[in-house]
């Protein structure tokens, strides 16, 4: 007890000579300093996959063929026939020059073209390749530097 009554008697003393003197307190004051670092906190694998499907094509096609015929005239003529349509049929005159007392003109044949037109239904199996993106998540990989500063 006799430490705490001398503390208190040198702080009376104190204070009594503070009456003399002008007394300096001491101020303290605490800085803040953030920083920051990156932290994984987790990881993605994004891969592709392809996936294939079949599908039923039905469809209607058009077909054209054609049919030549030869049609034999031989008849004289005046002047060059020209090409002509018949309906659906492409006529085609054929003329070639005879040699007489007089030249003239001889229709020799002519070329009938017709067009011809079918449907028929066609129906054909096709793969179809459909792509997902597939997502796995991955777990963050250990650094080895220990805990994390709080």
């Amino acid at each position: 007890m006799a430490d705490e009554h001398s503390i208190e008697t040198k702080t009376d003393v104190d204070l009594k000579e503070a009456d003399a003197r002008e007394i300096v307190v001491p101020l303290f004051s605490e800085e803040v300093f953030v920083s920051k670092r990156v932290v994984p906190t987790g990881r993605v694998r994004v891969s592709r996959v392809t996936r294939h499907s079949e599908e039923l094509v039905d469809e209607i096609l058009a077909r054209e063929h054609v049919e030549v015929e030869r049609i034999p005239i031989d008849r004289e003529v005046t002047a060059m026939p020209a090409v002509r349509e018949d309906g659906d049929t492409l006529v085609i005159p054929i003329v070639e020059e005879a040699l007489t007392v007089q030249r003239r003109l001889v229709l020799k044949e002519e070329v009938r073209i017709r067009r011809i037109r079918q449907t028929e239904r066609h129906q054909e199996r096709v793969t179809l390749r459909k792509q997902e993106a597939a997502i796995t998540r991955l777990p963050v990989e250990d650094s080895g530097t220990g805990t994390a500063d709080r």
